[in-house]
């Protein structure tokens, strides 16, 4: 028994429309949840999904969530740090300079060309 779709195949987008025909047809009592699968080509667990979906939210649960969203600028990366986060990061970056200066060690150049230069005569660890 092979899971998934066949190799080679396409993988059919279908409407919130179809979708509820198909779930509607196996809860009229039509035929088995297994036997309306195989009739469409879906996997059963997908399916089942659509069914508790459905039964849940109507055809508002069958519709997509992926694709474009509302919620430009919520993600980790696209929003603003608040003061506090910004401290923090301030802090992190002195902590580290510190400890650099108590190995010896300064920083010359800035990103490709950043070198570690020695403060000491020697390199004392």
């Amino acid at each position: 028994m092979a899971i998934g779709r066949p190799i080679g195949t396409k993988n059919i987008m279908r409407t919130p429309e179809e979708k509820e025909k198909i779930v509607l047809e196996y809860l009229n009592g039509d035929a088995g949840y297994v036997a309306v699968a195989k009739n469409y080509g879906i996997s059963r667990r997908l399916f089942r999904t659509w069914i508790t979906k459905y039964k849940e939210s109507g055809i508002d649960g069958l519709k997509p969530k992926t694709g474009k969203s509302n919620n430009k600028g919520k993600g980790k990366y696209n929003r603003h740090p608040s003061e506090v986060e910004k401290l923090k990061i301030e802090l992190v970056k002195k902590e580290i300079e510190i400890e650099r200066l108590k190995k010896g060690y300064t920083v010359k150049g800035v990103g490709v060309k950043k070198e570690y230069v020695t403060t000491f005569d020697k390199n004392t660890k």
